[in-house]
């Protein structure tokens, strides 16, 4: 990158509620499996911890879907359940089954025995990366960091994997709530830590992802998910002004407390699709940016249906926020599958920059 041309900062921009060119566009599992590049990397590295315990490996799949299209953002190439298996749970994965941990946690003994771990030690290699990353951009579009939320840590820390009824969690919720409460108080001093820690090794922008935060009855996410992720907003040391790293809270089914968390201190709000952009830009009233929403499976759609519902997010967000489209960054309303088309991605990205185009 030559001193004339500027680095690409509409992402940062857009988080700050400033004027930008356009919107900016960036997509949550931007990195996997439907690259063919991505899948050949893997295939390499042996595993998909392999590769993302390998630093010169997370850069190389950090870095693909730029290569292909003309993302705003980079996100580091990891995963959520680092700081459990950090905490010695022992972090493995089935295929067609996901993640499960050896050691699971189920009771205020083994509660009690967890700590936050060592972030420069335990998980130096996610820090190697992120500095690893940052370098290989060179400036060219800002680099995203990311946790798991308190909550759903605990749900894979205390199910032991993926769940369709969270029971065990919520049982323990129910029958004893002070040990929950000590789990997640855990979980929110080791995610201050890593992210304070990948601020440091250079994330510019951090994202928390409260995936199942949208399991809970509104009492329980107001007791169990809510008060930790406006405690992460407060605590996280991130600079003040002009130089202060944004924060994104990110939760699947999270549109019943946008007014809630608008208010948190995070100056991003991740929406998923089940919410109209406009009501959700309405109802957080200029507060904090809105980055989101399309439906994934709007991916599988032909190229033209593919635009009109970008146009429609727009148009939604825009007609939400006093007709202004500042303060909006285009994405998913959750991950892409395996199984998406590399092309459709592309007239998506291509189709959100040029009808945003100011």
């Amino acid at each position: 990158m030559t001193p004339s041309t500027p680095p690409n900062d509409r992402f940062l921009r857009a988080l700050r509620r400033e004027p930008v060119d356009r919107t900016p566009v960036w997509l949550m599992r931007q990195a996997g499996r439907y690259l063919p590049e991505y899948r050949a990397s893997r295939k390499r590295a042996g595993s998909f911890l392999a590769m993302a315990k390998n630093p010169d490996f997370a850069c190389e799949v950090t870095l693909q879907p730029l290569a292909r299209f003309p993302l705003d953002a980079a996100i580091l190439f990891s995963d959520i359940l680092t700081i459990p298996d950090a905490m010695g749970l022992e972090l493995y994965f089935v295929e067609g089954e996901g993640p499960k941990f050896r050691h699971p946690v189920r009771d205020a003994a083994a509660i009690a025995r967890l700590g936050v771990p060592d972030m420069e030690t335990d998980l130096r290699y996610v820090m190697d990366a992120v500095r690893v990353i940052r370098r290989e951009l060179d400036g060219s579009v800002p680099l995203i960091g990311f946790s798991g939320s308190p909550w759903t840590l605990a749900c894979y820390m205390v199910e032991g994997g993926g769940s369709k009824d969270f029971a065990r969690i919520k049982a323990l919720a129910l029958n004893d709530p002070a040990a929950l409460h000590q789990l997640l108080a855990v979980n929110t001093d080791a995610v201050i830590a890593y992210l304070a820690s990948q601020l440091a090794a250079g994330a510019q922008a951090l994202q928390v992802f409260d995936t199942w935060g949208g399991v809970l009855s509104p009492a329980m996410y107001r007791e169990f998910s809510l008060p930790y992720l406006e405690r992460i907003a407060r605590e996280l040391p991130r600079g003040d002004g002009a130089d202060r790293t944004p924060l994104i809270l990110f939760g699947k089914g999270n549109a019943a407390y946008l007014d809630d968390l608008s208010r948190s201190g995070a100056e991003g709000l991740g929406c998923d699709w089940l919410v109209e952009l406009g009501d959700a830009a309405r109802r957080v009233g200029g507060r904090v940016a809105l980055q989101g929403n399309l439906d994934p499976a709007t991916l599988y759609g032909a190229p033209d249906a593919i635009r009109r519902s970008v146009r429609h997010a727009l148009d939604s967000y825009a007609a939400g926020n006093g007709g202004s489209r500042e303060g909006h960054v285009f994405n998913l309303g959750h991950g892409m599958s395996p199984d998406m088309d590399p092309d459709h991605v592309a007239v998506l990205v291509d189709e959100v920059h040029a009808y945003s185009a100011r």
